[in-house]
C-alpha cells in the first residue's frame, strides 16, 4: 500500500499545510493538488458537492500525489467507509463532543480486530496500492473535530482516545459555541481567550501524542499557530482563494482605469 506521506513529514518534525476543496469539480481539484499542498480535504460537509462528486476530484487529485483527504457531513459510519472506499487516506469528523463519539469515529475507520468498518474499497483497492486490506489501518489518518464547548470540556479524554490520530480545530463554530453566539464565526482568532483555547488544545494534543491541526484564514496566521505547537495548518480554500483573487483583479483594474462598476437598478434581476 502507498504510504501516507503525511506520517512520514511529521515523523521527520516537520508541520505540513493541507488545502480545503469546496466547490465540486474535478479541475479545481487537479488545480488545488498541484499548487504544492502536503494534503488536500474534500468538504463533504458544507462544500458544494456530495460523494458523487467527491470520486472523481479524488482522481482528478491523484496525478500530483498529494495525500486525499475528506471532511465527512456527520459521524455517520456509512458515509465514512464510503469516503475511505473511495480512497480518503484521512477523515476530518465534525461535532465531536465525547470520548464516546471519537472512539466511534475510530471504530468506523479501522477494520478489524480494531474497529468496524465493513470491507469494499471499491476505488482504494486500485488508487492506493496493493496488501490495502492488511494495511489501511495503519495508513489512514481519524481527526476529530473539536469545535464546541462541550467538546473542551471533555478534550483530555478525546484527545487520549486509542486509535485517534489528531484533533482537528474549526475555530469559526468553536468561537460561536464559547461565546454563546455573541461574536461571529470566523478563522484567525485574535481575542486571548480563543488563543488560550488553542493553545489548551495543542497541550492536550502534546500530552497523548496526538497531532494538532488548525482551519486558518491567510498563511501568516497558519505560521503563527505552526510556532503554537499545532502539526497542520489549512490555509483558506477554493472558493475563498477564488474570490480573494477575483476581488484583487478587478480592484486594481478599477483603480488602474477609473472605470465605475455598473449598479443594477432597483427591481431588476441578473443577466
Amino acid at each position: 500500500m502507498i504510504k501516507n506521506e503525511l506520517k512520514q513529514i511529521w515523523a521527520e518534525g516537520r508541520p505540513t499545510i493541507n488545502g480545503w476543496l469546496s466547490i465540486g469539480s474535478p479541475f479545481t481539484a487537479e488545480i488545488m493538488a498541484a499548487q504544492g499542498y502536503d494534503s488536500v480535504s474534500i468538504d463533504v460537509q458544507h462544500g458544494a458537492l456530495d460523494y458523487s462528486m467527491l470520486l472523481p476530484m479524488f482522481q482528478a487529485m491523484r496525478a500530483s500525489r498529494v495525500v486525499p483527504m475528506a471532511r465527512v457531513p456527520w459521524l455517520e459510519p456509512g458515509i465514512i467507509m464510503k469516503v475511505l472506499d473511495a480512497g480518503a487516506y484521512g477523515v476530518i469528523c465534525p461535532m465531536i463532543n465525547t470520548p464516546e463519539q471519537a472512539a466511534q469515529l475510530v471504530s468506523y475507520l479501522r477494520y478489524p480486530p480494531a474497529g468496524q468498518r465493513s470491507f469494499g474499497p471499491t476505488r482504494a483497492n486500485f488508487s492506493a496500492g496493493a496488501n490495502y486490506a492488511a494495511e489501511a489501518n495503519d495508513e489512514i489518518l481519524a481527526f476529530a473535530m473539536v469545535e464546541t464547548a462541550e467538546a473542551m470540556r471533555n478534550l483530555d479524554a478525546i484527545a487520549a482516545t486509542p486509535g485517534l490520530d489528531g484533533i482537528y480545530v474549526g475555530p469559526a463554530d468553536l468561537t460561536f459555541s464559547l461565546h454563546q453566539g455573541r461574536l461571529a464565526p470566523s478563522f484567525d482568532r485574535e481575542e486571548p481567550d480563543m488563543i488560550a483555547a488553542l493553545r489548551t488544545i495543542i497541550a492536550a494534543c502534546k500530552r497523548n501524542g496526538k497531532r494538532a491541526a488548525l482551519h486558518c484564514g491567510t498563511a501568516d496566521y497558519a505560521a503563527r499557530a505552526i510556532e503554537w505547537g499545532f502539526d497542520m495548518t489549512t490555509v483558506s480554500g477554493d472558493s475563498r482563494l477564488l474570490a480573494a483573487a477575483a476581488q484583487a483583479c478587478v480592484a486594481r483594474f478599477r483603480e488602474l482605469t477609473g472605470a465605475k462598476p455598473a449598479s443594477l437598478e432597483a427591481g431588476k434581476g441578473g443577466y
